[in-house]
């Protein structure tokens, strides 16, 4: 199962990104990386699609990820809540995404990497609506490190 210290982040999906970073920054001292981000393909339950994903990371840990909305996908803002997903370092994604199916999560995207292994995995509870994980794996976490220390 995930570890605890391999959790990096929490995702919010927010109507205005700008709005919400700035929100954040007033209430609670947070301090913002430049936004990132492009097109992006995904493979969703329909198929694949690209889509034209973008986020900005808070500069503090465990960071605070906003995240664009992508209408018509699993990218819109959750009602009746702000937290969209919790993110998790993976040394394996394709273990870690099997081993969350068998406890009854859902996949709802997923994305391979140059080498074609699965790079991260957005799965949804099963019984509970609208609490996502994301894996992402651990061999970009130096380049992610690298860019948010550049900043």
């Amino acid at each position: 199962m995930l570890k605890p210290e391999d959790q990096f982040h929490v995702g919010i999906v927010a109507e205005d990104l700008r709005a919400t970073t700035d929100r954040l920054s007033r209430s609670f001292g947070l301090e913002w990386h430049d936004e990132m981000g492009g097109p992006v393909e995904v493979e969703l339950p329909t198929g694949t699609a690209v889509l034209d994903f973008r986020c900005a990371y808070s500069k503090s840990t465990p960071r605070i990820e906003v995240v664009r909305p992508l209408p018509g996908t699993l990218w819109e803002p959750t009602p009746g809540s702000g937290i969209h997903h919790i993110g998790y370092w993976s040394d394996d994604v394709a273990a870690d995404t099997a081993d969350l199916e068998c406890d009854g999560y859902v996949v709802e995207a997923t994305r391979r990497g140059p080498d074609g292994t699965p790079f991260f995995a957005f799965l949804r509870a099963g019984e509970v609506t609208g609490f996502r994980v994301e894996l992402v794996s651990s061999a970009v976490r130096p380049t992610l490190e690298r860019l948010w220390s550049a900043q």
